[in-house]
């Protein structure tokens, strides 16, 4: 099983195009220009581990899109689940998404108070899914 946690960012800049001292803002406004981190879900899925259970994760601001997003990623990367969430609700709620299904995972109030983490859930119930998948 390959669980990835979800990336810092999509983006970054390269370390060769770091200015080394402070940008002084007399130059006038500031522009950046970004690359793109690499995706590793393609090959990883595909060359490095074809027959493992992959895990990934999907965050979004727009709770309207984020089923569909995640639908998005499974048909692109081939693999078995994402665990999509919404950064305003992200510590209390997730769906995770399968070719087959989707299933909202909440934290109660209850729970929280106890101080129980949503993670616990998402890790059990993601053990259930990788159970199922190994006696195919």
């Amino acid at each position: 099983m390959f669980y990835l946690a979800a990336a810092v960012s999509d983006f970054y800049i390269p370390a060769s195009e770091m200015p080394q001292h402070k940008i002084q803002s007399s130059s006038g406004p500031l522009q950046l220009s970004m690359k793109m981190v690499p995706k590793i879900l393609s090959p990883l899925v595909k060359d490095w581990a074809p027959k493992a259970y992959v895990i990934s994760f999907k965050l979004e601001t727009d709770p309207s899109i984020l089923v569909d997003r995640a639908r998005k990623a499974l048909e692109t990367y081939n693999h078995q689940a994402v665990v999509a969430n919404v950064l305003d609700t992200r510590r209390s709620c997730v769906t995770i998404v399968t070719r087959d299904s989707q299933i909202d995972l909440r934290l109660s109030d209850e729970e929280a108070a106890r101080g129980m983490e949503l993670e616990e859930k998402i890790v059990n119930y993601l053990q259930d899914c990788h159970a199922h998948f190994i006696s195919q």
